[in-house]
Parts: structure tokens; C-alpha cells; sequence
């Protein structure tokens, strides 16, 4: 084990890298696995969650390159560092690239209250262990949602090479970012919480406006309020100064301005929208490169504007919506102008069933579908499955089938799902999942849920079903793809 090259260790152990505590024996084999080691484990220190001795001994490290100088000016503070570590022998804050800077301010805490020192010399316990990452590391990644970040100022230099942003709009965040757009214009992706009615965004804006190879912006709306114009429209012209680089982008409000119309090499758009209405001036949409849609409770007919000019790149779609009487357009949209179509989620009803067949009958390369209820009785389940046992494209081996409305139950027909799951000849074995809101089942749902279980273990023995899960709410749209939205962009 000792003679393994190098870099043939650091893809073993890159491996691992997600597999909580898997490294940290790693560390002892031999000096080698030690080096390579290191780099990895604190690349992110903070990734997984630490217990408050784990927080300490990271202190301690930090405070270890310190030079003689610096402690006797946190003595003269009344700052005394009695547990002291001795450098290591390499250099571990120069590995340091995720910086979590609320999860830092819970290890400043910790650290004074378990040394007795005092809170008022909070801010300067910040700046000594800023000035340390000052002169050892330059950062990639910076999330900061809630901590003092405006007493960072004068020490951003270790954020010169930032390449991924998250951060709130808060007064403190937008000091920080207008300090870092004076030195930063290599920001890739930026992840923006907007909470309520804050308007303290004047930093951001600027730090967006500088942006040279801006790729992936998310606007999450933390608000459970319809956003003003006067905070989301500065937002999206700033958007607007550098939209010919982003090609991911999540919005949480209807667009106020033409930002769509200058999003030419956009790749990715997610948009949330509920309770927004008049959406007239975006039915003329055109974003041809768009290979992955997501939108909820946006209208229908704009939707399939949109679908209709995306020059047929979409390979996923999920989309969510009120019932609107199109005439199955969106449906139709889709299959006449997604033929490299792979994953679909779609809020389907009873009166468009019949699209949807044509749907399968077109779309011959899916591999992945989920069909979401949003509406007490929206879909005939029985019928559904009969559509499915004739017309799935032989691509198609994931399935998903959910009821979102309030405490509802899925109650599938088993009959019909039964003569689905018997056609499946010669076909690859499928995933099949069940889920439903509602948790407190009366006597009649828990014995169909039983019978339902029975069944599809029967189809599991037999080879027909791969794997299922009728237990659990919450995952990811098109969970079995390895390549989400938010790593199309990592190192």
C-alpha cells in the first residue's frame, strides 16, 4: 500500500471525500497517505457537522500560526491563549477553500465561552483569525447567512479568488459584497436569499455588476410575501450587465423587466412563481439553448411559448401548475418540440390524458417520469396506468407518482397497476415510487397500502421491479441523475 503512486491515492481517498469520518484513518497509514490526506479533510473543514471540541481543536490550529508578535497584542487585550498547539507540519490553512462564515462565528463562540473569555472581545478573536486566512489561503466558496460580516472588512484579500458566493440580503452581507466587488470579478455562481422586504441589496447589485464569468445565479425567496418591484427590478438589471456569460439561473418572482430576452447562452431556468398574475409580456420568450426547464405555477400557455422556441435542446422538464383548460397545448408543446426529452415532471389532469398518451407515444428516448397531483381527484389513476401499460416508450424504468394535496392518500387501483406491472416483458426492471402528503391513514388506507406493499414486493420477486418506496416524501426531482444543477459548475 505504501508504493501506490501518489495520485493514485488521491483518487481513492477523493473518493471518499463524502463518506463521513471514512479519512481520517487514512491520515496514519504513512507519511504519503498523510500528505495527500490533509488537502482533502480541510479543503472544508466545516462540511460535515462539528461537535464543539471538534470547533476548538480547528481554533487552536488556527491560533498555532500565530506568530509571538500577534499573542502578546491579544495579551495586552486581555487575551490569553493558554492552550496553545505547536504548527503543523504542513501547512493545513493553506487547503482551506469552503468558508462557512456563520459556522466560524458558532467556533468563535464556543471557543470564548470555553476559555472564559469574554463576548465584547468577539470582533477581535474575527479579525486576528481573518488576518490568519489572510496570509495563508485564498478562498473559493463563501456562504454567510446571518453573521457579522461587515467586521470582516480590511481582511477580504483571502477572498480575492472567490468562486461561488451565498449569501442574504442583509445589511451586514451587502457591506461585504461591495468590499469584495472592489477586488473580485471572477465570482462563477451566486446564491442570493432575499429576506422579506429588505432592501439592503446596494452591495450585491455592484458585486453582480462586476462580474466577468458570472455561470450560475439562484434568487431564493425566503419571503412568504409578493416581492416589490423596487427590490427584484434593480436585481435583474444588474443581472442584465452580464447576462451574455449566465447559463443557470433560479428566479422566485415573476421577471419586471426584458431579462429573459438577454439570456441568449442560458442552459438552465428555474422560476417559481405563485400567486403572480399577468404575465403578458413575457409570451414571446425565446431561449433556444435551454436544456433544463423547471418552473412552478407559471400559466400554461406561457410555458408552451417558451417550449416551442427552445429549438428542441430540453432533455428535462418539471413543471407544476393550476388547472387552465389549455387543451393540452403545454402537453402538445412538449412532445412536438422536445424530442431528446429524458426526464419529465408534470402536474397532469384528467381532461389531458389523452395529450399525455401522445406525450409517450412521441417523446421515445424518456427514461424518467413523475406525475404529480396537486388537486384533490385531478387524476384518473386507473386510466393513467392504463395509458402507461400501452404506450410507455421502452426507455422509460423510472417511475414516480405523487399526491401533494393536504393529508391526502394515493390510493392507486391496483387492478390496473397490476396489469401495468404484468406487461413489462422483456423491459429493464424498473424504480417505482408512491407518495402521498397525508400521514395519519385511516383503516381503509393503511389495508390498501398494505395490498399495494404485498403487490409490488410480488413484482420485485419476480424481477419485474427493481427497486420501490411508498414511505417517503421529499426527494429531489430526478433524484437518480449523479449530476444535479448546483454542481454543473463545480471545479
Amino acid at each position: 500500500m505504501s508504493k501506490l503512486n501518489k495520485d493514485v491515492i488521491f483518487l481513492i481517498l477523493k473518493e471518499l471525500y463524502d463518506k463521513n469520518n471514512t479519512l481520517y484513518p487514512c491520515l496514519l497509514v504513512n507519511r504519503t497517505w498523510y500528505e495527500t490526506t490533509v488537502p482533502i479533510l480541510w479543503k472544508n473543514p466545516f462540511r460535515f457537522q462539528l461537535k464543539d471540541k471538534a470547533l476548538n481543536v480547528i481554533t487552536n490550529v488556527i491560533f498555532s500560526y500565530l506568530s509571538e508578535e500577534s499573542r502578546d497584542n491579544l495579551r495586552n487585550q486581555g487575551i490569553e491563549l493558554t492552550n496553545t498547539y505547536q504548527q503543523p507540519l504542513l501547512n493545513y490553512i493553506s487547503f482551506w477553500r469552503y468558508l462557512n462564515l456563520d459556522i466560524l462565528e458558532r467556533m468563535i463562540r464556543t471557543f470564548l465561552t470555553d476559555t472564559n473569555i469574554i463576548n465584547p472581545k468577539i470582533p477581535i478573536i474575527r479579525l486576528v483569525i481573518m488576518n490568519v486566512f489572510n496570509r495563508n489561503t485564498k478562498f473559493y466558496f463563501l456562504r454567510d447567512d446571518f453573521s457579522f460580516s461587515s467586521s470582516f472588512l480590511g481582511t477580504e484579500l483571502c477572498f480575492s479568488e472567490l468562486g461561488c458566493l451565498h449569501c442574504t440580503s442583509t445589511q451586514d452581507n451587502s457591506i461585504l459584497a461591495e468590499g469584495l466587488a472592489i477586488l473580485n470579478t471572477s465570482i462563477k455562481k451566486l446564491n442570493f436569499d432575499i429576506l422579506y422586504n429588505n432592501t439592503h441589496n446596494f452591495g450585491i447589485i455592484k458585486l453582480i455588476e462586476g462580474q466577468k464569468n458570472l455561470k450560475e445565479v439562484k434568487f431564493n425567496d425566503r419571503s412568504p410575501i409578493i416581492h416589490k418591484e423596487l427590490i427584484v427590478r434593480p436585481l435583474e438589471e444588474a443581472l442584465i450587465k452580464c447576462a451574455d456569460t449566465i447559463q443557470y439561473l433560479r428566479i422566485d418572482w415573476k421577471p419586471v423587466t426584458k431579462l429573459f430576452s438577454y439570456l441568449v447562452n442560458l442552459v438552465s431556468l428555474e422560476i417559481h412563481a405563485f400567486r403572480h398574475k399577468n404575465w403578458n409580456n413575457l409570451e414571446k420568450i425565446s431561449l433556444p439553448l435551454l436544456k433544463y426547464l423547471k418552473a412552478h405555477y407559471v400559466p400554461s400557455k406561457i410555458l408552451a411559448n417558451l417550449i416551442e422556441n427552445t429549438k428542441g435542446n430540453l432533455i428535462e422538464i418539471s413543471i407544476i401548475y393550476d388547472r387552465s383548460y389549455d387543451e393540452g397545448r403545454l402537453i402538445h408543446a412538449i412532445y412536438q418540440n422536445c424530442p431528446n426529452l429524458n426526464y419529465l415532471k408534470l402536474s397532469l389532469f384528467s381532461e389531458n390524458i389523452s395529450e399525455f398518451e401522445n406525450l409517450l407515444i412521441n417523446c421515445r428516448i424518456l427514461n424518467g417520469l413523475v406525475i404529480i397531483g396537486t388537486h384533490e381527484n385531478q387524476i384518473n389513476w386507473k386510466l393513467l396506468f392504463e395509458i402507461l401499460t400501452r404506450s410507455t416508450p421502452i426507455s422509460l424504468f423510472k417511475f414516480k407518482f405523487i399526491d401533494s394535496t393536504i393529508n391526502s392518500y394515493l390510493k392507486i387501483d391496483l387492478e390496473s397497476l397490476s396489469l401495468f406491472l404484468d406487461n413489462w416483458k422483456d423491459k429493464r426492471s424498473m424504480l417505482l415510487q408512491f407518495f402521498s402528503s397525508g400521514s395519519m391513514l385511516n383503516v381503509e388506507q393503511k389495508q390498501h397500502l398494505l395490498k399495494l406493499e404485498d403487490l409490488l414486493q410480488k413484482y420485485k420477486t419476480k424481477g419485474v421491479i427493481k427497486n420501490y418506496n411508498t414511505n417517503n416524501f421529499g426527494f429531489e426531482d430526478f433524484e437518480w441523475i449523479q449530476s444535479k444543477f448546483y454542481t454543473l459548475y463545480d471545479d
